[in-house]
C-alpha cells in the first residue's frame, strides 16, 4: 500500500526562490518564484500525494508541521543554503508525528549523502542524483535495502549507501507535472519579472552537454547528456495545461539549454504555433538565425541567455564554450527578429579582475538585452568551481555559506588581486550603469506608457530593487 506522502519545499527566508526549479537559492533583486518542478515530478508518480511549496504560499513552519499527523512520509527538497532550516523542519514534523518517515532530495544530498545524513538522526534517508523513481519505490513501501539510489539509516542507526540508480533514458515514462501544479499550487503565486503573469514552467528534457564549471544541475543531478521527452509528449502537456488553466499567459521551458537540439526545438515550436501559445525558454547565445526565426514565428517571445562574462578568457576559464563575437551576432539577430532577451551575468568567476568587471559591464550595455540579472559566482559543492576554489584558496570558511541569514547572496570567492567586498559591490555598479542610461530609461518609460499593467509592474519592481540594494549594503 502506498504511503501517504507529503512533498515539501519548506518555508525559508522571505523571498526565497530556491524551489527545485531554481539554480540560485537566494533572494533575487526583484521577488520571484520558480515552480518546484523537481518535487512535482515524483509527486506525480506517487498516488494520493500532496505538494506544499512554502515560500510562495507564505505558509509558516508551524502550519506545515501541524499537517504532519496526516502523512506517513515526508520528502523535502533541500539545498546548500537552506539545509540547516530544512533539517529543523524535519525535526518539527517529527515532533508532531514521531512515526513519520522523512527524507531529503536535491543536489546538496546528491554530492554529500553521508554528510547530509549526519545533519540529524531524524533524517531517515536521502535520495541521490535523479530521484524520481527512487522516491516512488520508498512511497510504495519497498524494502529500503533494495532501492537503488538511496542512502538510508537502518534499525541500528547505521548509514547504508545502496548502489547507484541507472540514469533514466525514457523521459516519456515521467508523467506530466502540470496536473500537480493545478492540484496543489496557486499558479498566480509564481512570478518572474521578465515573464508574463501568470506563467507556467516545465522541463522537456534533462541534462546539458555544456561543461560550465559553476553550473550545479548538470554536474550533480541532470548529467551532461541531454535526454529529452518526445515532441508529442511535450505538446500533449502544453495542450492539457492550456485547456485546464486558461489564465496562463506564457509557458517557459526550463531545460538547461532547450536550444541545444535545434531540430527538436524547431519541431516543438511548430506544434506550439498551432496551439497559439506564447512561450519562452533557456538558450545558449549561439542559436542560428534560421532557428530563431522558426521559433519566433511560432510564439517564442523571450530567451533567457547566460552570457556570464564579456571577457573571452573568463569564458575559457569556466569552459563556457562560447565566443564573444558569436554571442554578439546572436543578440543582434534576436533584436532584429523582435525576440526579447533576459541576459544573466556572473561576477567573481576565475580570472576576474577590476578591469574584466568593467569589460563585462561595457559588453552588457553594448549588446543591450531587454533585462538583466547579475549574480555573484557561487561555488556550490559538487561543482568543478567548488573544487577549484578550495584547491586554490579562493574560498574561505567565513564566506562558504553563499547567502546571509536574510537570504542575500554574498561574494564567497576572493582572489589575491580582488577582494570579497570589491566583487560584492560591483553588482550594484553593474545594475546602475546598465539601467540608468538614457536609452534604457527611455525604453522602460515607453514600455510603461504603452501598458498600464507594465507600469504597475515596473513601479513595483523599482521599489523592490531599491529595497534590495539597501539590504545588500546592510549585508556588506
Amino acid at each position: 500500500m502506498t504511503m501517504k506522502t507529503l512533498f515539501l519545499q519548506a518555508p525559508s527566508f522571505d523571498g526565497f526562490d530556491g524551489g527545485a526549479g531554481s539554480r540560485y537559492q537566494a533572494r533575487r533583486e526583484i521577488k520571484s518564484f520558480w515552480y518546484p518542478t523537481w518535487l512535482a515530478q515524483p509527486a506525480a508518480l506517487v498516488e494520493g500525494s500532496k505538494l506544499i511549496d512554502g515560500p510562495p504560499s507564505r505558509i509558516s513552519p508551524a502550519a506545515v508541521a501541524a499537517q504532519a499527523k496526516d502523512y506517513d512520509l515526508a520528502v523535502l527538497h533541500t539545498s546548500t543554503p537552506s539545509f540547516a532550516s530544512d533539517v529543523k523542519m524535519i525535526e518539527a514534523l517529527k515532533a508532531v508525528n514521531p512515526n513519520l518517515k522523512a527524507g531529503l532530495v536535491g543536489a546538496k544530498v546528491a554530492v554529500d549523502p553521508n554528510g547530509s545524513m549526519e545533519g540529524s538522526p531524524l533524517i531517515d534517508f536521502v535520495a541521490r542524483n535523479e530521484f524520481d523513481f527512487t522516491i516512488k519505490e520508498v512511497a510504495d513501501g519497498r524494502d529500503l535495502a533494495k532501492i537503488d539510489g538511496l542512502t538510508w539509516r537502518n534499525s541500528e542507526g547505521v548509514v547504508v549507501h545502496n548502489p547507484e540508480r541507472a540514469t533514466l533514458e525514457n523521459m516519456d515514462a515521467l508523467p506530466f507535472v502540470s496536473p500537480v501544479y493545478h492540484r496543489d499550487l496557486v499558479i498566480e503565486d509564481y512570478f518572474i519579472g521578465y515573464l508574463k503573469h501568470p506563467y507556467l514552467s516545465i522541463y522537456t528534457g534533462r541534462g546539458c552537454k555544456s561543461r560550465c564549471t559553476f553550473c550545479l544541475w548538470p554536474q550533480t543531478v541532470g548529467g551532461h547528456r541531454y535526454r529529452t521527452r518526445s515532441v508529442g509528449h511535450v505538446i500533449d502537456e502544453i495542450r492539457w495545461a492550456k485547456q485546464t488553466m486558461p489564465q496562463i499567459r506564457e509557458f517557459f521551458f526550463d531545460d538547461d539549454t532547450f536550444t541545444d537540439d535545434a531540430p527538436r526545438a524547431e519541431a516543438i515550436a511548430r506544434e506550439l504555433g498551432k496551439l497559439g501559445v506564447t512561450w519562452s525558454c533557456n538558450a545558449k547565445a549561439n542559436v542560428p538565425r534560421e532557428t530563431l526565426k522558426v521559433m519566433r514565428d511560432n510564439g517564442l517571445r523571450l530567451l533567457l541567455v547566460g552570457y556570464e562574462s564579456g571577457n573571452q578568457q573568463i569564458l575559457f576559464n569556466i569552459k563556457k564554450g562560447m565566443r564573444i563575437e558569436v554571442a554578439e551576432r546572436f543578440t543582434k539577430d534576436c533584436h532584429e527578429l523582435g525576440i526579447q532577451i533576459h541576459g544573466t551575468f556572473i561576477l567573481g568567476l576565475p580570472g576576474e579582475t577590476k578591469e574584466t568587471i568593467q569589460e563585462t559591464i561595457r559588453f552588457a550595455t553594448r549588446i543591450n538585452p531587454h533585462t538583466i540579472q547579475v549574480s555573484l559566482a557561487a561555488p556550490y559543492p559538487g561543482t568543478y568551481l567548488y573544487n577549484q576554489a578550495v584547491e586554490n584558496g579562493w574560498l574561505d570558511a567565513a564566506n562558504a555559506e553563499l547567502v546571509d541569514e536574510r537570504g542575500v547572496q554574498i561574494a564567497p570567492l576572493h582572489y589575491p588581486h580582488l577582494s570579497h567586498d570589491e566583487i560584492f559591490h560591483s553588482v550594484e555598479d553593474f545594475y546602475r550603469r546598465f539601467y540608468f542610461r538614457a536609452p534604457k530609461i527611455a525604453s522602460i518609460v515607453g514600455e510603461m506608457v504603452r501598458s498600464p499593467e507594465m507600469m504597475k509592474r515596473r513601479l513595483r519592481e523599482g521599489v523592490e530593487f531599491f529595497r534590495f540594494l539597501k539590504e545588500r549594503k546592510a549585508a556588506a
